[in-house]
């Protein structure tokens, strides 16, 4: 029964980004009568994510410092509400380990850092307004946990010191994934637990769905709800050009670690990675 649960339950996710998707083309249809919300042609399409993929750190940086104060809610709109369950699954990976000390990489407005609770986590991130955010949200909540600004390519962190890193989100916005990963490698103590939570090209029947969802709807509603249309035109292209899952495991096995895994979620709309430092 568990199983037929499961099924049932993605069944109705994926009847309800159908029915997100048509109310959509509804919405943007009317919307395109104006010519800020003109809908560009393929191969511009095409220009528009090599252009964005072509930014460097700092722009990468400028662009989610100008979204973060509509970030939360644009997550758990464009998701669905899936992305709190996403973490949900890191945090108790977390637990399963049972550290003494965690870093959250790209930690950005808290959420998984406030998942996996105070004690042991600490945060970093290299936008100063999520981090910002960040703040604001754990001393709401009243927890107290540790945030600091950093490069994820340059962290400042002593070699072998962490028991589990995690990242959420993070890895496919690195200017080297290679560089990225290994820095991270470096930080773990040996036994130590590498956790990549990252989007991902879906699988499956419900893949050609899933996958227009990714391409066509985030960047036409973060549009209007955040009123930044590069920032989310940035996502599927980024996701459609970051490494499959066979790829990624092979750059984990590069960066040094073992016992590597790859858990797809919600029809690979994400993967969860996991990795060993021996």
């Amino acid at each position: 029964m568990p199983s037929c649960r499961c099924v049932f339950v993605f069944a109705m996710w994926v009847a309800l980004c159908l029915l997100c998707a048509s109310v959509s083309l509804w919405f943007f249809g009317w919307m395109g009568e104006n010519p800020k919300f003109e809908i560009p042609l393929r191969a511009t399409l095409r220009a528009v994510r090599q252009e964005l993929l072509n930014k460097r750190s700092a722009e990468i940086q400028g662009m989610f410092g100008r979204i973060a104060h509509r970030y939360d809610l644009l997550n758990r709109v464009l998701s669905l509400g899936r992305d709190v369950s996403w973490r949900r699954v890191v945090a108790q990976r977390v637990a399963a380990a049972r550290p003494n000390l965690v870093l959250d990489v790209c930690t950005g407005t808290g959420d998984l850092a406030l998942g996996i609770g105070d004690g042991s986590v600490v945060g970093t991130d290299f936008c100063l307004p999520m981090l910002e955010l960040a703040k604001r949200k754990i001393v709401d909540r009243g927890s107290r946990i540790p945030l600091f600004a950093a490069d994820a390519l340059r962290l400042p962190v002593a070699d072998a010191a962490i028991d589990v890193v995690t990242v959420a989100f993070g890895v496919r916005n690195f200017s080297d994934l290679g560089v990225g990963l290994g820095e991270l490698v470096r930080a773990l103590r040996p036994g130590g637990v590498l956790l990549v939570l990252e989007f991902s090209r879906p699988k499956g029947p419900a893949a050609p769905i899933l996958g227009w969802w990714a391409r066509n709807v985030p960047p036409r509603i973060g549009r209007v709800l955040s009123g930044d249309s590069e920032a989310y035109s940035y996502l599927p292209a980024s996701v459609s050009t970051f490494a499959d899952s066979a790829e990624m495991c092979r750059q984990l096995a590069d960066a040094g670690l073992d016992q590597i895994c790859a858990r797809a979620l919600t029809g690979g709309v994400v993967t969860l990675y996991e990795g060993v430092r021996p």
